[in-house]
Formats: structure tokens, C-alpha cells, sequence
């Protein structure tokens, strides 16, 4: 089995930094891979190992059967080959190969490949130089003349959907219309199978962003004290939806394209690509009915400009795209059309992914308040704002934690999600009482913290391109 998670490399790509611990275990797909590639970490399990520069590493771990299974990692893809059954991405014996990297490198000598790691290594390279040259190519000619096979059928496609989309923003506007006009009350005793079947009709609509909001209404009046209000609020942002999806013609470019987004229509990336030294903030997945969502935060060092990835998994089966968060990819990518333009593509990769660990340039509480606000005039259905806070305290408050500005009197509440996680404490402890920075979202719930960095000596002494300045990242989710 093969798995290349993120762009191909240049075949002239730099000597790879061996990752640290915890950006190995950022790219597990789950808890269960987490703990149990933990357990292959130690040089027990494991024979036959090496690495070879730019960035390959290789073993034979012993399993249950006669036969060990055959592991080799790409770390500048990063991309994992096993001869192991599993279906997750990496398996557990390619985290464990890459745990025992960052542990004890000397457990890895430097070494020729075998002749199973090589090939398939030598196949990844020759590719990867395959597609830099079709990159570098003039566009013209017949290849880049290309369309559409048949733009007409395409036209006509997007006209049904667009009409089909249509009629459910009309249902759905006349089932809004019904539940206020017969009082909020009625949504908590009709339960959630109302808005199961809305959400329903409106994946019938091909509508799919309407269907997962109108699932949301579902599950409000179960929230606890204060559910109207919400669930009003929730009504309020359908209905600017529905109303933008109406007028659609009528809207300043980015805010329709805002809109059929937000409606569920495809993303197309529409930007200029950015090539960038990007830093990863941030990777974590979340359930979006049966698929998984993967979504990994990038910061560019040069451009000031912060992106999102995101990728989906199948049923059982996470996303492909893994970035160990706090390396820095030399990479371009191309940002989506939209108001915000968050989300981009990650294009070509130049050289290996570098662990470096400086922060981005930070804001106060009042800044990161400001910068959401200012999103919401683009997008008013954002949920939150990427943001790095810079000096602030993590301290309790009667209703849970919050970041308070070290030289300051404001404060952000601590996102009610990010209370229940563990990461919560290690934020406490990298604290100690004194000011760090923290990226995270900043939003309506509060401020969900996903990464941090405690001030160390060399935040004093200049940065250059091999030694950037600042602590190690530390993930938070």
C-alpha cells in the first residue's frame, strides 16, 4: 500500500531536521494510533533499521506473525510505506518508526536502503522529478488549450443544481417562517427528528452547507440554559443565508462566492500561488457526519499570511493529508475564492520540511476581538478567526479559564470545547504563572487555543534562516 500525504519533494530537496515527539504524533489519525505506535517507539520491536539522507527512514518491526512487517517513511513527503493490513494512515508501526527516530536517531544508523525500501523510495523520487518538469513547462500548446470535454454539459449541470439548491432555500425559508410564528417553544417538543428531515430535503437540494446548519438547530434546545436565544440566533444567520443565496446575483464577488460555500457548492481556487515558508500551527480532525475532516493551519514567515488546509477521510478511514505541526515548508499554495481566502491548496513542496519553532508575530486580546470582527463584515457565518495572541496569562475565572493580557485589563474566555481537553493543563503548566503566546480560533465561544509558546533566551537574539528565534511549538489539540 502507498500513501503520499502532501506535496511530491524536488529531487534536490535539503537534509531533513529529525522531527521531535510531539510532531510525530501530530500526524497520528487517531488516539488509538497514537498510543499504540507509543508502544513501537523503543528499539525492541525493531531490526534491520537505517536512515538515508534527504529524508528516508526504514525497519522491520517484529508483529503477531513468522514474517515482520516491512516499514519505510518519505519524512519529505511525508509519505509511509508497510507491509502491514492496516487502512490508517500512518500505521502504527510508521509512527513507532519515526518515535524511535526522534528518541534515539543512533537506533537508525545512516545506511544504504534494502532493496524493498529503495525501490519503492526510487519510484517516489523519479515521480516527484516527473512532476517538476510538467510544473516548469510553458503553458500553451495543446495540453494547457485544454478545457472542459463539454463546457455546454458542465453549464447545464450547475444550472440544475443551482435551480434544485433553490428550491430548498424556499422550504427551508417557509419551515423558519412556521417555527416563529408558532413559537420556539414547539422546537424543543418536536425533538430533533424535525430538523433530520429538513436537513434531509436539503441534501436532496444538493445543498449540503444548509443541511449540516439546519442539523445544528437540532441539537440546540438540548444545550442547556439560554437555548432560545441561540436557537434564534442560529434562525437569524439561515435565513441571511437563504436571503444571499436568493440574491446571489446581486453581491459584491467575494461575498457570493462566500455564499455558495457557505450553501455547500465546492471551493475552487481561484488565487495566485503564494510561495511561502510556511509554518504549521496547528492539525486536528473533526466529524462532519460520515467523513472526517482534517483541517491544518499554515503561517507564512514571508507573506504574513495564515492558511487553511483542509482534506476529507472516507467512513473508517482518516485524511491523507498529515503535516507534522511546527516544521516549515518551503511550498507554494493557492488560496480558495472568498471573502476570507483562508483556505488554500498546498501546491509543490521545495526541499524538506524543516522543524523551526519561532511564532508568528502576535496581537493583544483587543487585536484578536478587532481581527474577528472585521472577518465577520466578509463572512457573517464565520464561527471564528485564526489568531496568535502574544503575552497573555492563562488565569481561572468563576466559569472555566481565560487569556489575560499580562499587561493588560482585557481578557478572552476559554472556548467552552477546549475545557474538557487535556492539552488545557499543559497549557497551564508551559505557563507557570507568566506570559506566553498562543495561536488558536477566536470566536463567539470564545478562544480555542491549539498552540503555544513559552519565551525562551533566543527570543532576545536576532533570527536568521537557519536559526530562527523562539521556543518550540507545542500542540494543544
Amino acid at each position: 500500500m502507498l500513501l503520499t500525504d502532501g506535496g511530491e519533494p524536488l529531487g534536490t530537496a535539503a537534509p531533513a531536521v529529525r522531527w521531535t515527539v510531539e510532531q510525530v504524533l501530530a500526524l497520528a489519525p487517531d488516539d488509538a494510533s497514537r498510543k499504540a505506535g507509543n508502544r513501537l517507539g523503543s528499539a525492541g520491536p525493531w531490526s534491520e533499521t537505517g536512515r538515508e539522507e534527504p529524508g528516508a527512514v526504514w525497519g522491520l518491526c517484529r508483529g503477531s506473525g513468522s514474517t515482520p512487517y516491512r516499514t519505510v517513511v518519505d519524512t519529505t513527503g511525508p509519505a509511509y510505506k508497510c507491509s502491514c493490513p492496516s487502512r490508517k494512515f500512518p500505521c502504527k508501526h510508521a509512527l513507532g518508526l519515526l518515535l524511535l527516530r526522534a528518541s534515539d536517531e543512533a537506533a537508525l544508523p545512516s545506511a544504504v536502503p534494502p532493496d524493498w525500501a529503495g525501490e519503492w523510495l526510487a519510484d517516489r523520487r523519479r515521480r516527484a522529478a516527473e512532476a517538476s518538469a510538467v510544473r516548469e513547462e510553458p503553458v500553451g500548446g495543446a495540453a494547457g488549450a485544454a478545457g472542459p470535454a463539454d463546457p455546454a454539459a458542465a453549464r447545464r449541470r450547475a444550472e440544475r443544481r443551482a435551480e434544485r439548491i433553490g428550491g430548498g432555500v424556499q422550504e427551508l425559508e417557509r419551515r423558519l417562517t412556521d417555527l416563529v410564528r408558532g413559537g420556539l417553544a414547539a422546537a424543543e417538543q418536536s425533538g430533533y427528528g424535525l430538523w433530520e428531515e429538513t436537513a434531509a430535503r436539503m441534501v436532496d437540494a444538493q445543498a449540503p452547507g444548509l443541511a449540516g446548519r439546519v442539523r445544528e438547530l437540532g441539537a440546540i434546545p438540548a444545550s442547556g440554559p439560554g437555548w432560545p436565544v441561540r436557537l434564534l440566533e442560529e434562525c437569524a444567520l439561515l435565513h441571511l443565508l437563504d436571503t444571499g443565496w436568493q440574491g446571489i446575483d446581486r453581491l459584491p464577488p467575494p461575498l457570493a462566492a462566500t455564499v455558495r460555500t457557505r450553501v455547500g457548492l465546492p471551493a475552487a481556487a481561484g488565487g495566485a500561488p503564494v510561495r511561502d515558508h510556511w509554518l504549521v500551527l496547528a492539525q486536528y480532525d473533526t466529524p462532519e457526519g460520515k467523513i472526517v475532516a482534517r483541517r491544518s493551519w499554515l503561517y507564512g514567515r514571508e507573506s504574513g499570511r495564515t492558511a487553511l488546509l483542509l482534506s476529507f477521510g472516507a467512513p473508517g478511514r482518516s485524511p491523507g493529508q498529515a503535516l507534522p505541526v511546527g516544521v516549515t515548508l518551503d511550498a507554494e499554495l493557492t488560496p480558495h475564492r472568498g471573502a476570507g481566502q483562508l483556505r488554500a491548496e498546498l501546491g509543490p513542496q521545495f526541499g524538506s520540511p524543516v522543524p523551526t519553532g519561532a511564532p508568528p508575530p502576535g496581537v493583544t486580546v483587543t487585536g484578536a476581538i478587532a481581527a474577528y470582527g472585521r472577518a465577520l463584515g466578509d463572512d457573517p457565518w464565520l464561527d471564528s478567526w485564526p489568531v496568535t495572541l502574544r503575552d497573555v496569562i492563562p488565569v481561572p475565572s468563576r466559569d472555566g479559564w481565560q487569556l489575560a493580557d499580562a499587561e493588560g485589563d482585557s481578557a478572552l474566555p476559554v472556548a467552552p470545547a477546549a475545557l474538557s481537553r487535556p492539552a488545557l493543563w499543559k497549557l497551564v503548566a508551559l505557563s507557570g504563572g507568566g506570559p506566553l503566546t498562543v495561536f488558536g480560533e477566536c470566536g463567539h465561544r470564545g478562544f480555542d487555543p491549539l498552540a503555544a509558546w513559552a519565551p525562551t533566551d533566543t527570543d532576545t537574539q536576532p533570527a536568521t534562516d537557519a536559526h530562527p528565534a523562539g521556543a518550540e511549538t507545542v500542540p494543544l489539540i
